[in-house]
């Protein structure tokens, strides 16, 4: 078994999403589709592979917006297709952030702008915690999603929807991927200043995110699994 994790950017390693799936016995194969040396032009195009090689994907989060079709749409557009064309064969996908996101969009849903950032650990309310728990869960997003129509919202909290299930797609809103390293590269690289706009002290958003690490992997991991055996299967 193959499952593929798309990464937008250099920033977003899947962490303990990708460990689950090596120890449920998928190999992992990785694309990353904006480049370190694109990362401040990123509007080039990327060759998405045939869904058909991977039992599984993993749409990982960016730093831009689903929909920002002016800023990323040469990749954006085309990956829209893509996910289209992965529910039309019947291949799972599990959307992280803005892979989540994309899957509304992609499936007749639409996103725009949060009246506020959400950043940081959070608990949502969950009508289905056998399948997404209610965390506390890492966030960091400004934007939110329009459940797509004949989805199942199973998730939300007061600012935004956090989850849904459509056919054998999972999206999250929530970062499950995000360690403690996860985060410093992201602070280090633009988002300290964003964290300070928010109100929030970069250096306890670090000392938390170590903190919640080994219970994190854990939820991470019983998410993964809630998704194979519950999603990815499904009829």
């Amino acid at each position: 078994m193959r499952a593929l994790f798309l990464q937008h950017d250099h920033l977003s390693p899947p962490g303990p999403v990708a460990e689950r799936f090596a120890h449920r016995g998928y190999a992992i194969a990785e694309a990353s589709v904006v480049p370190p040396e694109d990362f401040h032009a990123p509007n080039k195009p990327f060759d998405f592979p045939d869904p058909r090689e991977f039992d599984a994907l993993v749409v990982m989060g960016a730093p831009w917006g689903a929909w920002d079709d002016e800023t990323i749409g040469n990749w954006l557009l085309p990956e829209i297709e893509w996910l289209r064309e992965a529910d039309d064969l019947g291949v799972p996908v599990f959307g992280i952030c803005f892979g989540g996101q994309l899957l509304a969009r992609a499936h007749g849903g639409s996103v725009a702008r949060a009246p506020r950032p959400e950043i940081g650990w959070t608990s949502i309310w969950t009508q289905e915690p056998g399948l997404v728990g209610s965390g506390p869960w890492f966030q960091w997003h400004y934007d939110r999603w329009q459940v797509p129509p004949g989805a199942r919202e199973i998730a939300r909290n007061s600012m935004a929807s956090q989850a849904f299930v459509l056919r054998r797609n999972l999206a999250v809103q929530f970062h499950p991927e995000l360690t403690a390293a996860g985060l410093q590269g992201w602070l280090e690289n633009g988002g300290r200043a964003g964290v300070v706009a928010d109100g929030q002290d970069p250096a306890i958003l670090y000392q938390h995110t170590l903190a919640e690490g080994e219970e994190a992997a854990r939820r991470a991991h019983d998410l993964v699994d809630a998704f194979l055996d519950r999603v990815a299967h499904a009829p």
